[in-house]
């Protein structure tokens, strides 16, 4: 199961929203999982800050039950940069994603 967590100081309006989980839900598979248990999180409008400023940011993370290689990863970042570029207009060098891996997840009153 993977769940992605999208915070950002940007407004997200229901279109963005849409189309941003569309394209999360077709890369998702860079890194060997399916849209089918995907999770995704928008926290957006959130007070953040960068170099002391107020700049267009975000910030993702991306957790995973299993495990993934680095190669993937790298994907999965280029992925995710190009769409919060081209759907919310964040500068590049202002989103940062990070990646979990986790052995134990609970779902459905059991674990994986």
């Amino acid at each position: 199961m993977p769940y992605i967590n999208l915070r950002t100081n940007k407004k997200i309006d229901d279109n963005n929203k849409e189309n941003i989980k569309t394209k999360l839900g077709e890369d998702i598979k860079i890194i060997g999982k399916s849209e089918d248990w995907l999770m995704i999180e928008f926290s957006s409008n959130e007070d953040m800050f960068f170099r002391g400023k107020k700049e267009d940011l975000a910030y993702v993370e991306v957790k995973l039950y299993g495990r993934s290689d680095a190669s993937h990863y790298k994907l999965m970042t280029e992925s995710i940069t190009n769409i919060l570029t081209d759907y919310l207009n964040i500068p590049p060098n202002n989103i940062y994603v990070s990646y979990f891996e986790i052995t134990n997840w609970g779902w459905n009153g059991n674990n994986f």
